[in-house]
């Protein structure tokens, strides 16, 4: 799961899909990073951490942290938040190989629409909501897609 700064949007998402898979008793290794470094280290954004936690899920063992090209190795797939974070990755790719990793994560729950999930960052509350909402969706549907297969 790849943001902007790794404290907002894919901490949310990495600590959804981790919740279920947990649930569901899957061996899946989730993780979260951001394209840019300047959040490394910190814990994700207060107010991701309350609509997790208001929703039961507690996402404070996480740290933020820069994607790294050796990610690709890590993973199978690599879901972005948006096409600017989407197109950064892609960038990063060795390879086809690489590059056929990238997704864009709503294309989950909105297949071929590129549609993207809001920052939060400078919205109030409400934003949080919205982008828990959207990502849940989207986590069911991966779940759904790669259980299943």
């Amino acid at each position: 799961m790849v943001c902007l700064g790794n404290i907002c949007r894919s901490p949310l998402a990495h600590g959804i899909l981790q919740y279920k898979v947990y649930g569901l008793d899957l061996d899946w290794k989730i993780d979260s990073a951001g394209t840019g470094s300047w959040h490394a280290g910190e814990l994700p954004d207060p107010r991701s951490i309350a609509i997790a936690k208001a929703k039961g899920i507690d996402i404070t063992d996480q740290r933020a942290r820069q994607f790294k090209v050796e990610d690709f190795d890590r993973f199978d797939l690599i879901y972005a938040m948006d096409a600017s974070n989407y197109n950064d990755i892609r960038r990063l790719a060795r390879n086809e190989t690489d590059e056929g990793k990238v997704r864009l994560i709503l294309n989950e729950s909105y297949p071929g629409e590129n549609r993207r999930v809001p920052d939060p960052y400078y919205g109030g509350n409400d934003g949080f909501e919205n982008v828990y909402n959207l990502l849940d969706e989207a986590t069911d549907r991966i779940i759904e897609r790669l259980h299943s297969s």
